[in-house]
């Protein structure tokens, strides 16, 4: 699918896009530990039917199995020097499963680091990081995309700006928030409409939110609110994670069942969002009933 077809599309129907990719590693028998990046060549079967279950849950979207693999990231699991081979081999079995009928975004996490000041990174070896990993992604296939679970503004727009440099693709920006008081911030106190500002003045297409600490479904909509406000009529995108999560005999789960969610993409589209997907522990259930709720109460 071209990806020059993504905004588009968007600007006609609300896109779906694909849940988590940990809890479904985790629940193939991912270990503590262990590295979910190296899968893409060691377990790429895995990796690839993880993809067409989102898929034939409805979605349109789907990411790369990349949130973790910077060169940077990449490091703690000894693996730095694989970071182009990893990140290609994860794009093509994206865009092999995808086919023709979605999507595929290359999946960019934090770089696992701070910068200067508060860190030893520059902008500029920053800017090189994020660079490697998607140029890597964009030779394997990638159409767009989503630089994710951010929390400073300056590394978001970093991200934004090594994806724009690269060529002509979407690209969507999107922070991990959490609730003070009766304001939604990231861990580095910033908020929603500083988050949208940063991104559109980067270059970004697409700006908005994936998971959030403590986070439940009423949140979620109503940081919704605040993101589209900020916006200004420009594409939103939101990825709520499965409810707040609890630690239960050491493992977390979350509370969210999959008819929970229905209601929750209900409220996005009333409002407006225009991509709707999910996060940590949301599975292709969980987006299959998403997608149901799209196709019943949007458009």
């Amino acid at each position: 699918m071209a990806h020059d077809g993504l905004l588009e599309t968007l600007a006609n129907r609300t896109l779906l896009c694909d849940g988590g990719m940990g809890t479904q590693l985790l629940a193939a028998g991912l270990t503590t530990g262990e590295s979910g990046v190296l899968w893409n060549v060691d377990q790429p079967q895995v990796i690839e039917a993880v993809h067409r279950r989102y898929l034939d849950a409805g979605c349109e979207l789907i990411t790369t199995n990349t949130f973790t693999a910077s060169r940077t990231a990449l490091t703690m699991y000894s693996l730095a020097d694989r970071t182009v081979e990893l990140n290609e081999a994860a794009a093509r079995i994206a865009r092999h499963a995808a086919g023709d009928g979605a999507w595929v975004l290359a999946d960019i996490g934090p770089f696992g680091g701070f910068l200067e000041p508060l860190g030893e990174t520059t902008r500029a070896e920053l800017h090189d990081v994020f660079t490697e990993q998607l140029f890597a992604l964009r030779e394997g296939g990638a159409d767009a995309v989503i630089i994710e679970t951010m929390s400073d503004p300056a590394e978001l727009s970093i991200a934004v700006n090594a994806a724009k440099a690269l060529g002509d693709w979407p690209v969507i920006a999107t922070c991990a928030f959490q609730r003070a008081a009766e304001r939604y911030v990231t861990m580095m106190g910033t908020s929603p409409s500083h988050v949208v500002k940063a991104a559109f003045d980067a270059g970004a297409d697409i700006v908005g939110a994936n998971c959030g600490t403590d986070l439940n479904l009423d949140d979620y909509a109503r940081l919704a609110e605040q993101l589209l406000a900020a916006a200004d009529g420009r594409p939103v995108i939101l990825q709520p994670n499965a409810g707040a999560p609890k630690q239960v005999d050491g493992v977390l789960q979350y509370p969210a069942e999959p008819r929970d969610m229905m209601e929750l993409v209900r409220a996005l589209l009333n409002q407006g969002v225009r991509i709707i997907g999910g996060c940590c522990g949301t599975t292709p259930d969980h987006l299959r009933m998403m997608t149901q709720a799209r196709d019943r109460f949007g458009s």
